[in-house]
């Protein structure tokens, strides 16, 4: 899945490209320790992280000191959520202007830019619309209340090996739970048309487990994971006004009435919605809005993207979504003369426009994918 492509090549294919932006997960470092150390790129992923270090520090109150933590690998935990937050963005912006620095590939140049959860707020800095330091400002003045409420909350995966489930089933059983007083649950996220990331208080989890199979498919499974994870993108976020502290806190920053170049698929929206002044807006609803991945990468399909490169240490969600994908289509086309023709002549515009909708998925296994970390280390010194 994960293609090498020279320089020449990946400049040639911007045009049809999509730069994907993690967001904060179990592990954060990924290779940043390799590019920290590296000939070339040391002095400028050093200048990044010890611009997110002040940043961060002026806002939670104490030293941090990204370089040191990169230096020796020291791992992030939910405890230093604040800092995971501030290392994720400035090795995403390191890796964009590593791109430009040494190989002149413009981020601007690329046909759509996009980004899982945090990774939104490093896309909408990346392409111009905020400044790196009052991106970072947002989520990490609401890091301790994110930590606090993650205090009792399961992270869940809803996901059906038959048919596709309802969204507007999955949250009106939610709403029902919720209704009964006892704690909150939400989705967080639609990662495909049979798979969710679900978010619940106390037993609400187990509640939908109970409870599922009256409305949902029968083949409908509800996987837990470990550990916590602060509740974003759903409801419970309510509980601390979080949403509406965001929307005081973005009425004063610097900038925002610039479109992003290029345009970004919001995860809020599911399509390319910002413009010239409603950033503010979006990443408003971004708080405690699903995030709609499926949408997204439907819409990269379905706008010709060839080319997708993953922004950030050891990138996960999005990558992974791809390849889920792209193995599906592959199984169910394998051994089909009439479907292996129907994928091959999906990239023909003028044929695409005649073929049902749902076509584009086809395209999937075409897509190629660079992870940046290993790509910028691939190069030639």
């Amino acid at each position: 899945m994960m293609n090498v492509m020279d320089v020449r090549q990946l400049k040639e294919r911007l045009p049809q490209t999509a730069f994907a932006f993690r967001g904060y997960n179990v592990t954060n470092l990924g290779r940043s320790a390799e590019l920290l150390a590296h000939s070339m790129y040391g002095p400028h992923v050093r200048k990044c992280l010890l611009d997110a270090s002040h940043v961060c520090a002026d806002l939670v109150g104490r030293r941090v000191n990204l370089v040191a933590r990169v230096t020796r690998q020291q791992a992030t935990t939910l405890k230093t959520y604040a800092e995971a937050m501030a290392l994720i963005v400035a090795m995403e912006r390191a890796h964009i202007e590593l791109l430009r620095e040494f190989y002149g590939i413009e981020l601007r140049q690329a046909k759509f830019a996009l980004g899982f959860s945090l990774g939104e707020i490093a896309a909408v800095a990346a392409c111009g619309v905020i400044n790196f330091d009052d991106a970072l400002r947002i989520p990490i003045q609401l890091a301790e209340d994110c930590v606090a409420l993650a205090a009792g909350v399961t992270l869940c995966v809803l996901f059906s090996r038959g048919e596709p489930f309802s969204v507007d089933s999955v949250h009106k059983l939610c709403l029902m739970i919720n209704q009964e007083g006892h704690g909150v649950i939400g989705i967080s996220a639609c990662l495909s048309p049979n798979t969710m990331l679900l978010m619940g208080q106390g037993d609400t989890v187990d509640r939908f487990q109970e409870r599922m199979h009256d409305v949902l498919p029968k083949k409908t499974n509800l996987r837990k994971n470990a550990g916590h994870f602060p509740p974003l993108h759903t409801p419970i976020t309510w509980q601390r006004n979080i949403p509406d502290r965001v929307a005081v806190l973005m009425q004063t920053i610097q900038g925002g009435f610039t479109a992003p170049q290029p345009p970004i698929l919001s995860l809020v929206t599911g399509t390319a919605s910002y413009n010239e002044f409603n950033a503010r807006q979006i990443l408003h609803e971004w708080v405690d809005h699903p995030q709609l991945l499926w949408d997204v990468v439907y819409e990269t399909l379905t706008k010709g993207i060839e080319t997708m490169v993953h922004v950030g240490p050891e990138p996960n969600i999005i990558p992974a979504t791809y390849k889920r994908l792209r193995d599906n289509v592959e199984t169910e086309t394998k051994g089909s003369i009439g479907m292996r023709a129907l994928k091959a002549v999906v990239h023909r515009p003028w044929i695409q426009a005649l073929l049902p909708e749902r076509s584009a998925l086809l395209r999937a296994p075409s897509v190629q994918h660079v992870i940046l970390e290993d790509w910028l280390l691939q190069q030639p010194s």
